[in-house]
């Protein structure tokens, strides 16, 4: 019986993911070892054969942030529909697929809001709190980000983008017989934490637990 997945991309390598500064709302792009290696990606990933099939999908999902963007576009789908932004590169070479799949960017999967911690790393943070007389032991997944996002914050945005995602494109295609044809995967391309979060969510756990999943930039995860 059919069971329609869910794949997770992180955004290729920034010089920011290399430095381990927090990434929100700062719109940096891929590094030229990124954009390779998402290529490469692409590549290894992508096909009728392959882990993510183009005409599989029933829907994708990105980030409003071009690092994210970029990402997808290297990702090389085979998108017959002109992207809903300007693209950021240079356009790979044609991949021979046909993804009738519609590509939405949308908030609810932008990167979490660090607030006063954006652009500084997890050390600098804790220095940071240490001289405003706040502990040390700081956890986003607990704590969140003041001026930006708490769990709770985060929890709604994704909860919202999960029932969406199960009720258009899931609630029809699970449970249909193998042997028909039922696009019903989604495709997700955005950041690191927000990504985790997503996963801790759609496994029916909370954000404040911390995520078991890691992803390294450039990632790739399959959830169902």
């Amino acid at each position: 019986m059919t069971t329609p997945r869910v794949f997770i991309v992180r955004h290729g390598e920034t010089e920011w993911s290399l430095s381990g500064k927090h990434t929100g709302s700062t719109d940096i792009p891929l590094t030229a070892n990124g954009e390779k290696r998402v290529t490469v990606t692409g590549k290894a990933l992508v096909g009728e054969d392959r882990l993510i099939a183009p005409t599989r999908l029933a829907h994708i999902y990105v980030s409003p942030r071009k690092r994210a963007q970029r990402t997808f576009e290297l990702l090389n789908l085979g998108i017959q529909d002109p992207l809903p932004w300007k693209e950021w590169g240079v356009k790979p070479e044609t991949s021979g697929f046909d993804c009738a799949a519609r590509v939405e960017i949308t908030e609810d999967i932008r990167e979490w809001d660090y607030g006063d911690y954006e652009g500084i790393t997890s050390a600098e943070i804790r220095d940071l709190r240490q001289s405003q007389g706040l502990s040390r032991d700081w956890d986003i997944w607990r704590d969140g980000c003041p001026g930006g996002e708490s769990p709770e914050d985060v929890t709604q945005r994704l909860d919202r983008l999960i029932g969406n995602i199960r009720k258009n494109w899931h609630q029809h295609v699970i449970g249909k017989p193998k042997g028909e044809t039922h696009p019903g995967d989604i495709l997700i391309v955005a950041h690191g934490h927000i990504l985790r979060a997503f996963a801790q969510r759609w496994i029916g756990k909370a954000v404040r637990e911390g995520p078991a999943l890691i992803m390294e930039a450039g990632g790739v995860g399959t959830l169902r």
